[in-house]
């Protein structure tokens, strides 16, 4: 991998997480105490459904990258 793939990959990566942060920032700031409701529901979820949840958020995640890619 050349030196310019490598820091084009860098920027792709940097910019993919700074999206995260925007996509999970927005729930919080347009309604804050829906989202705390959001979050305390979560937190009583049990380990399993937290995983298969985890696992279909992955599974749509790369689903759509081999879309866009």
């Amino acid at each position: 991998m050349g030196e310019a793939a490598r820091l084009d990959a860098w920027q792709l990566f940097l910019v993919g997480l700074a999206l995260v942060f925007v996509i999970e920032g927005v729930m919080p700031f347009v309604a804050p105490q829906r989202w705390r409701e959001m979050v305390s529901q979560v937190a009583q979820l049990d380990d399993r459904s937290l995983r298969v949840f985890g696992l279909c958020s992955m599974l749509v995640g790369l689903g759509l990258l081999y879309l866009v890619n």
